[in-house]
């Protein structure tokens, strides 16, 4: 076990770059990309379960110290800014996939591995920690006025539908790993942490394979249809980060990961509980998004530094 922890420490320490290789992977290899499709969402629902294990209770209750700035931005990032943008594209009359894709990539709580990417930026993960407890928390009811006001809801019901799934898939990861730490796991040494880090990278790299499954063709077959979803999603993305990392400049140390979380949201955390034929509508900007996603590291570090 501790040859694994040590190899798993060592590819933490180079996060970065192992979340490229998956992003390469993903364009390169179509074939094993549409393989892992189909469990990408329960490996997203595992790589919350990490974050849930890597936090713990404790931290969880130390962080809601700061409960009440935590709430007022996930109350902006989940619920203000996703019915602003579907009252301006409804009144535009803009309904499409791109249109749904959009509104889901906002009303998503902040990216499981966001604290991951604020270590991988330099900076402390404690305030990405919290957004990520207090949003993911609170999703099943935030999305609701989205989900309503999307091109997605066919019906009321299936918008209920939708926020129970994610209330039940939440409880059961977050509430597991928090029943480990409590129960068997309760002082875990730093090398763990390093470990853990390791692993979510490693998780991270195999997810975008199957989350990028749509880009390898439209790569072949459509590359100007490819290259506008792209920059769609990576302007909103850096958009919302660099949006929000100029709005909270008194944030002091939280702004950084404040920023991140803006623009990095678990869009693919959905794959879970829309049904397949919505999933199908948006999954090429879904792979798109997963590239701004894994390049915030590295795209966005001289800006944080």
């Amino acid at each position: 076990m501790g040859g694994i922890s040590a190899v798993l420490s060592r590819v933490a320490e180079h996060g970065r770059f192992v979340l490229i290789l998956g992003l390469v992977a993903g364009v390169l290899l179509p074939g094993l990309a549409v393989t892992l499709k189909p469990v990408a969402g329960e490996m997203i629902a595992f790589l919350l379960f990490l974050s849930a294990l890597r936090i713990g209770p404790r931290a969880v209750l130390g962080g809601l110290r700061d409960i009440g700035t935590s709430f007022t931005l996930v109350l902006a990032y989940q619920f203000a800014i996703p019915c602003l943008l579907a009252l301006l594209l409804l009144a535009a009359g803009f309904s499409g996939e791109l249109a749904l894709a959009m509104i889901l990539m906002v009303a998503a709580s902040p990216m499981s591995s966001s604290p991951n990417l604020t270590i991988m930026t330099g900076h402390e993960p404690a305030p990405a920690l919290r957004l990520l407890i207090i949003g993911t928390a609170l999703l099943p009811l935030t999305v609701i006025p989205a989900l309503w006001l999307s091109p997605a809801a066919d019906s009321l019901s299936l918008v209920f539908t939708v926020s129970l799934r994610l209330l039940m898939l939440i409880v059961v990861a977050v509430g597991a790993a928090f029943a480990i730490r409590h129960f068997l796991w309760k002082s875990p040494e730093p090398a763990s942490y390093r470990a853990l880090d390791g692993l979510a990278a490693i998780i991270m790299a195999v997810v975008v394979i199957g989350l990028m499954s749509a880009v390898g063709p439209a790569l072949l077959n459509k590359p100007l249809v490819l290259a506008g979803v792209l920059a769609l999603s990576a302007a909103m993305n850096f958009g919302l980060q660099a949006g929000a990392y100029a709005a909270l400049r008194n944030a002091g140390t939280a702004r950084v990961a404040y920023a991140i979380v803006a623009g990095n949201r678990n869009m693919g955390l959905f794959l879970a509980v829309l049904p397949p034929e919505t999933i199908d509508r948006i999954l090429l900007f879904l792979g798109c998004y997963q590239i701004s996603m894994y390049l915030t590291p590295t795209l966005m570090r001289r800006l944080y530094r």
